[in-house]
């Protein structure tokens, strides 16, 4: 674990920081670009669920992996982060919101979020009989065909969930502000890199995915609590993978 009073701790995260964005970058555009083109094009199930085991795998060891040794890294720099980040003028302004309604502001964040979640689940309900689910991005050949490819959906979400957020969320700020020494920057990259990774659905992929960093970003500064977003992110890609499959096009009767 490094440091932040240690000379040296900063050109090690520099060296990390820039050894982990050449990894990402190189993974998106080479390998999920031509994995995703071959999965297009399969037809079998059978292909379908080996290539969506080798993602589950892939993800695990290298974004679970990569968390691991960062947060191990890191780990002292998360708290300065989060520290800075409540120094911001948007955040002092929040924080006097909050503190000018009193339980207001908490208490409707709750009922906000069960209405998003249940609002997503309506209209879903009521397109299972369109031919098609308008989706954002290249992303409709991932929809699980039938029962067996709903269980690899389930597990990609959950996965998606908990070790994406573990690092794009938690342990790349504090990399980024361990080498930079600037929360602005630590907040920004780490959503461009998340976006970025989903070169391969295209344009609309690549900003959809941003903005929907921006959203569990600001989910996690704002509550300090970074199961929050790893939640909020499963269920965005359960409803893509397992609740439109299911609803709209019946894949658990095949």
């Amino acid at each position: 674990m490094l440091s932040p009073d240690r000379p040296f701790s900063q050109p090690v995260l520099v060296v990390a920081l820039v050894g982990l964005v050449i990894m990402l970058a190189v993974r998106a555009i080479r390998k999920d670009r031509d994995e995703y083109r071959r999965f297009k094009r399969f037809e079998r199930t059978v292909n379908r669920q080996r290539m969506m085991r080798r993602w589950l795998i892939s993800s695990l060891g290298v974004f679970g992996g990569a968390s691991a040794v960062l947060l191990v890294l890191v780990w002292q720099y998360i708290p300065l982060v989060l520290r800075a980040v409540d120094a911001w003028p948007v955040a002092s302004a929040f924080r006097s919101l909050i503190d000018s309604t009193g339980d207001l502001v908490p208490g409707l964040a709750p009922g906000l979020g069960l209405v998003l979640v249940f609002g997503t689940v309506l209209a879903v309900y009521l397109a299972r009989n369109s031919d098609a689910v308008p989706t954002v991005g290249d992303v409709g050949s991932l929809l699980p065909r039938n029962r067996a490819e709903l269980y690899y959906g389930a597990a990609l979400s959950v996965n998606a969930g908990v070790v994406e957020e573990l690092l794009f969320r938690l342990a790349l700020p504090a990399l980024i502000f361990g080498a930079t020494g600037s929360a602005t920057a630590a907040v920004i990259m780490s959503i461009v890199l998340f976006g970025g990774l989903h070169v391969y659905q295209g344009v609309p992929g690549i900003v959809g995915a941003s903005v929907l960093g921006a959203i569990l970003m600001a989910l996690y500064l704002a509550t300090g609590n970074i199961l929050v977003p790893i939640i909020v992110h499963a269920l965005i890609d359960l409803r893509s993978l397992v609740l439109i499959p299911v609803l709209v096009y019946r894949v658990d009767r095949v």
